[in-house]
């Protein structure tokens, strides 16, 4: 990944764990709790694809797992994150850009459901049962809820933040510059000549044509007398 990359995501990751542990959890709401670290992977996986999708989710798993007051395994909700942000990236647009919310919507869904299903199927394999006393049917529907209206108010940002930080102006044209003096540089290689008003360019050449010209008439008049 980028560095701009690195440090959007990291930005962004921190902000989220830090809203999502002293507000969102402190909400007290029944079933599941709005997932704001999910939606921010979510968003950024649909930008830089499924392996940047995957880096980020395993890189907000991980702090989700070592930040206070986390109870279970570590790497247990990175491995899961890291599953739905390349899942995710799969379904990054081909241009870049959404034709519509129908689609990020369905992704939204989809994460919720397969992040509760995978950290209820890592936990059973650890010997974690806390699922089965809150009841798997109720944590799917309440954080798939909380998801979708939590998501027009994140996901479109954070998409937005992302790209605009690939899309860097000076980038850009110091790009444009460097391809245009390679495309001079093969020029003059090939042709022995230097484009715009450098020395041995078309106006020298112009120049030199024009006295060239002029020495050859008045030699010719010389000999005409």
């Amino acid at each position: 990944m980028r560095v701009n990359r690195i440090l959007l995501s990291s930005a962004l990751i921190v902000v989220a764990l830090v809203i999502q542990v002293s507000v969102l959890a402190r909400l007290h709401l029944p079933g599941a709790v709005p997932d704001l670290l999910l939606l921010t992977v979510l968003g950024l996986a649909l930008v830089y694809g499924h392996v940047g999708g995957a880096l980020v989710g395993f890189a907000a798993g991980l702090l989700a797992d070592l930040a206070p007051p986390a109870d279970h395994a570590a790497g247990r909700y990175a491995l899961v994150l890291c599953v739905i942000g390349y899942l995710a990236g799969l379904a990054k647009p081909e241009n870049g850009r959404l034709k519509s919310a129908t689609g990020p919507m369905l992704v939204v869904v989809a994460a919720a459901i397969g992040t509760t299903l995978l950290y209820a199927g890592v936990g059973a394999l650890v010997g974690d049962t806390a699922a089965r006393h809150v009841g798997l049917p109720s944590l799917l529907f309440t954080a798939s809820l909380y998801d979708l209206l939590l998501a027009p108010f994140v996901v479109p940002g954070i998409m937005a933040l992302a790209r605009r930080a690939d899309n860097d102006p000076l980038a850009e044209a110091g790009s444009s510059a460097k391809s245009a003096d390679i495309s001079s540089g093969w020029l003059s290689s090939g042709t022995g000549l230097k484009i715009g008003g450098q020395r041995g360019g078309l106006g020298g050449l112009k120049t030199r044509t024009r006295t060239r010209t002029t020495r050859v008439g008045r030699v010719k008049g010389v000999k005409r007398l």
